[in-house]
């Protein structure tokens, strides 16, 4: 049976008998909770929206009018297995945001972390892995089996295609369309969208001035001089005693779509 105890439920809305909602919910007129779904304590969701399919959401999130969360893949592919979406803790997720749950060839579920602000329209497509602490602008479009990183900023209207991975700390500008992996720490632009520097804004609220340094001088070598990309990856990883650089090689040794970067006056 739903259990409603403490919580503040507007009469129009439909809350199946099974759907668990822990203490302290509170949801608005006409939203609609399908019978699989577990909300826990805190949360708020407004009215008109739509919580279906087998969909777990974490602690003290905020869920705006016309939001739909856990509605069937859009992939011809699926055939009504049982697929899950998974959000954390202290989400903010604004209006018209749509967020669909994984799908059997991409291993069955789509995750959400802790505190990510997904701003209007964002749309959160099949077996995407989101990260903690991820901005994503207004109308950003994440296409199935794309994985963010931690702190990733995305920009608005910015659609990225699937399979993509980006690395924690990494910013991808507005109006931009992503096709290819962006490293951590970086900063990316265009359409088709490329390497333009590093997050530097970003990485001064996080990061101390020597990792900034030292991932600056491995920018360098990476992407501005004219040695082939994963000889120098190899070659500064070995080398390096910094896990920031560290890491920001291993993601383009793993990249299995290749890093979109242009060097002036060298071929890549």
């Amino acid at each position: 049976m739903t259990s409603v105890r403490n919580s503040l439920i507007h009469p129009t809305a439909q809350i199946a008998e099974d759907a668990q909602i822990a203490e302290g919910v509170t949801i608005g007129a006409y939203t609609v909770i399908g019978p699989e779904v577990i909300i826990g304590e805190g949360t708020e969701i407004g009215s008109h929206a739509l919580i279906e399919g087998a969909t777990t959401i974490g602690r003290k999130n905020r869920i705006f009018s016309h939001a739909v969360v856990g509605s069937i893949p859009q992939d011809l592919k699926y055939r009504g297995e049982k697929v899950r979406l998974e959000i954390g803790d202290r989400n903010i997720i604004r209006e018209f945001t749509l967020i669909n749950p994984g799908t059997e060839g991409g291993g069955g579920i789509t995750r959400i972390g802790n505190d990510n602000l997904l701003m209007a329209y964002v749309h959160i497509a099949h077996d995407v892995q989101v990260g903690d602490h991820c901005i994503l602008a207004n109308a950003a479009t994440l296409a199935g089996h794309v994985e963010l990183g931690d702190h990733v900023v995305v920009g608005g209207m910015t659609p990225i295609h699937q399979f993509v991975h980006i690395g924690d700390y990494a910013m991808i500008a507005g109006a931009s369309a992503l096709s290819q992996d962006i490293p951590p720490y970086c900063l990316a632009e265009g359409n088709r969208a490329v390497l333009r520097g590093l997050n530097l804004t970003g990485l001064r609220r996080k990061l101390d001035r020597h990792t900034i340094d030292a991932l600056k001088s491995a920018y360098r070598q990476l992407f501005e001089q004219g040695e082939p990309l994963r000889e120098t990856a190899e070659k500064i990883e070995k080398e390096t005693d910094d896990e920031a650089v560290a890491k920001l090689c291993r993601f383009i040794l793993d990249s299995s779509r290749g890093i979109p970067f242009k060097r002036k006056n060298h071929a890549q």
